[in-house]
């Protein structure tokens, strides 16, 4: 398939012809002036060294190198083209607890804008790994595949919420599942299971799905949120989440849940508080993992041609400028235009 990457350029072609029209008449005006003193043969033999036919070869040179600088300045494509780079690192997958619980504010801003900051500090540390996000709490939704492509992770991290899950609850358990299916089938590739939750209300399984990622060679770092004090969920207008009873609910860290979990996946807990300590511990941990070379092809959909179109146009230039307007005597001989 051929385009133009800026067709609108394309509308300056008009000058060609409108060029063309105004030599035409030039020509016409410059042939009627000549009849006026005399015979248009006998004036030709007059003036030997004018050419009839070479202003016309160098004025179509010269309207062909015109449209040639049109073309290029529309960047003509052609064609897909595929680019293959060679990686070495990791597959992570960051499954992020989305319940009404990760609004708790007992860490600025919040909980759940407490662990969105860490993520996106830790894709900006990444380098030549694989990402992949799932958000869960009730029920789990795979939101990004396993992908190199860092920049649609922090838009679909941006918009993660409670309201990305309508059924609420912490299903750790579900979330690891989901998580573990999504990555690949590689056994010499370091794979780690990114688990940011309370763990507070979590159902049961989360242990069994912990170990069977480990023996597929998956290792689960708990990032806790929050603290064991606890705080009110907000609702907004200076709200917040109450009980059948009309009490506030007052929602805690469960990190001794956080703990087993980390454990049976054979990876490392870290309590997230209002430090950045959390942060440095994650990125140490995943630095020590083993890092594989994989290939990975980018796809570009089409293949730019403007430079065969410049070698062109730089062709055409130097064949204008080496043809003289007047008869050469150097080549009297060579009859190639008259």
């Amino acid at each position: 398939m051929f385009r133009f990457a800026h067709p609108e350029y394309l509308y300056l072609l008009i000058l060609v012809p409108l060029f063309t029209l105004l030599f035409v008449w030039l020509r016409h005006r410059r042939k009627q002036n000549l009849r006026r003193f005399g015979d248009l043969r006998l004036l030709a033999l007059l003036m030997p060294e004018v050419s009839a036919v070479r202003p016309a070869v160098k004025f179509t040179l010269m309207m062909s190198a015109l449209a040639l600088i049109i073309f290029v300045m529309a960047r003509p494509q052609y064609g897909m083209r595929n680019e293959e780079y060679k990686r070495s690192g990791i597959e992570a997958v960051i499954a992020v607890d989305v319940s009404n619980s990760m609004l708790c504010e007992d860490v600025s801003p919040s909980r759940l804008q407490k662990s969105k900051m860490i993520v996106n500090k830790l894709i900006d540390q990444l380098d030549e790994d694989k990402l992949g996000l799932v958000a869960f709490a009730g029920t789990s939704v795979t939101l990004l595949p396993i992908t190199s492509d860092y920049v649609s992770a922090k838009m679909f991290l941006d918009q993660i919420d409670p309201r990305t899950i309508t059924l609420q609850g912490t299903d750790v358990g579900d979330a690891i599942s989901k998580a573990v299916s999504g990555f690949s089938k590689n056994p010499t590739v370091g794979k780690a299971l990114i688990l940011i939750t309370d763990a507070e209300d979590n159902e049961q399984g989360a242990l069994d799905a912990a170990k069977m990622a480990k023996e597929m060679g998956i290792r689960i770092f708990v990032l806790s949120v929050g603290t064991v004090e606890g705080a009110p969920i907000p609702l907004g207008n200076n709200q917040f989440k109450k009980d059948m009873d009309g009490n506030v609910v007052i929602t805690k860290l469960n990190e001794s849940v956080g703990k087993q979990i980390a454990q049976a996946g054979g990876g490392v807990y870290i309590h997230v508080d209002r430090t950045d300590e959390a942060q440095s511990m994650l990125e140490a941990e995943i630095s020590k993992m083993q890092k594989e070379d994989f290939t990975t092809t980018m796809y570009s959909e089409y293949d730019e041609q403007f430079v065969a179109v410049a070698i062109l146009l730089f062709i055409v230039v130097c064949i204008e400028l080496c043809i003289m307007e007047k008869k050469n005597h150097l080549f009297s001989k060579i009859h190639i235009f008259k």
